[in-house]
């Protein structure tokens, strides 16, 4: 049998049926009427913001990385509790201008940005953070079409990556951000060009569990924005560090130790350059602050026997859930932290692969596994599951019913 992942503490010590938020997932999916869908607890949201605020240094600014979870009661709910929101796309520029974020502290990046998407961004107020020479050279010239002075910023593509990273996003050749060496001449021409240069985005990987890893990436990050300044000539206004924090997902991952960070941080801050003594450094979390708030409940259709191993057949699987099939970036498929949600604690007396509808061998959520004996209306909840989740996934491949998503904050439910 295979291990699966730590289930999050908020849920690990659970007996008998699954609460999520208080509320039991038969009653959640009664209330839905259907099954599968998507739970995201917002007071355990909240719990990892002020668990940031107690750990890092009181000058670095939080920011949500709207890519990890783009549910509007999600967005309108961090948006209130954070510094900023960092977009990857118009339409997630579009989504939190609806939720009524300020647009003065929202930033956008990607490496494909269309002249519409530049646009609106210029004319709403957001930072851009660029990609390219040329990218930097069309927001100058929509800016002065508009007669909007744009707010700019230089994604940097540093010589270093963030080791042990689950994607690694600097160092080498890269298609995000402009290497190291050609960012001062970049940033030269945007402030000759008249527009509000707002300094650096610093980002080198993700999803990383190693506390020192990011203290170290952190710290060569503050040092490269000063080695920058200095060559610009000019201070950066702000350098936003990336993120990186990662949460466990498959046996043998630790949670991160966020408080080492935050301590190594305060040093690195303390010991920096004086030409960013008035610069404002941040953040941006994504699956780290709303990733193990999110529960995936899906329901057992079958129990099937083939050449001796127990197959549980779900209403849900990767077109929901890309990610706990291992498809989305695992190099080895490991299992997901993944319970009978119907009965948790009880003792193991089954092996069993959990798979979905689709008729497809890549539509598994956990192989091989030690369950419960599970029978026919059971759920099967899979943890972690607040981040790259349903936004993440081919939601249409085969055109089975879409999952839902609710929200769940003291004790009530929003769908």
């Amino acid at each position: 049998m295979k291990p699966v992942g730590p289930i999050p503490a908020a849920f690990a010590k659970q007996q008998g049926e699954l609460t999520i938020g208080g509320i039991a997932v038969s009653e959640l999916a009664a209330q839905i009427g259907q099954t599968p869908f998507f739970a995201y607890d917002l007071d355990l949201a909240t719990a990892q913001v002020e668990r940031f605020r107690a750990a890092m240094p009181d000058e670095v600014h939080l920011h949500f990385a709207v890519k990890a979870n783009p549910h509007p009661t999600v967005i309108k709910h961090l948006m209130k509790l954070t510094d900023g929101l960092d977009m990857a796309s118009g339409g997630e520029l579009e989504r939190v201008r609806d939720c009524g974020a300020n647009l003065a502290h929202v930033s956008f990046a990607g490496p494909g940005k269309r002249d519409q998407e530049i646009e609106l961004a210029i004319s709403l107020g957001a930072t851009l953070n660029l990609e390219s020479e040329n990218e930097a050279a069309r927001a100058l010239a929509i800016g002065e079409r508009l007669g909007v002075t744009p707010r700019l910023a230089v994604r940097v593509n540093p010589d270093f990556e963030l080791k042990g990273s689950g994607m690694s996003m600097g160092g080498g050749a890269k298609p995000f951000g402009v290497d190291q060496e050609r960012v001062p001449e970049l940033a030269k021409i945007l402030i000759a060009g008249g527009a509000d240069w707002r300094g650096f985005h610093i980002y080198s990987g993700s999803q990383s569990l190693d506390p020192d890893a990011i203290a170290e990436s952190q710290r060569a990050s503050i040092a490269l924005a000063a080695d920058l300044a200095h060559a610009i000539g000019e201070a950066p206004k702000s350098v936003n560090l990336g993120g990186g924090f990662g949460i466990p997902y498959t046996a043998n991952d630790k949670p991160l130790d966020v408080e080492s960070v935050g301590k190594s941080l305060s040093h690195s801050l303390s010991e920096r350059d004086a030409i960013l003594k008035d610069t404002q450094f941040m953040i941006e979390l994504g699956r780290w602050l709303i990733g193990e708030a999110g529960v995936y409940v899906a329901q057992i259709l079958d129990r099937k026997l083939s050449k001796g191993e127990l197959f549980l057949v779900t209403d849900g699987g990767m077109h929901h859930h890309l990610a706990a099939s291992g498809n989305f970036g695992m190099v080895m498929k490991r299992n997901y932290p993944v319970a009978i949600a119907s009965k948790m604690g009880a003792e193991a007396v089954e092996s069993a692969t959990i798979v979905g509808p689709l008729c497809t061998p890549l539509d598994r959520l956990a192989a091989d596994i030690a369950v419960p004996r599970a029978k026919i209306g059971d759920y099967v909840a899979v943890f972690a599951s607040g981040a790259y989740g349903l936004s993440a996934s081919p939601v249409n491949f085969l055109s089975h019913p879409i999952a839902s998503e609710i929200v769940v904050k003291g004790g009530k439910i929003t769908i």
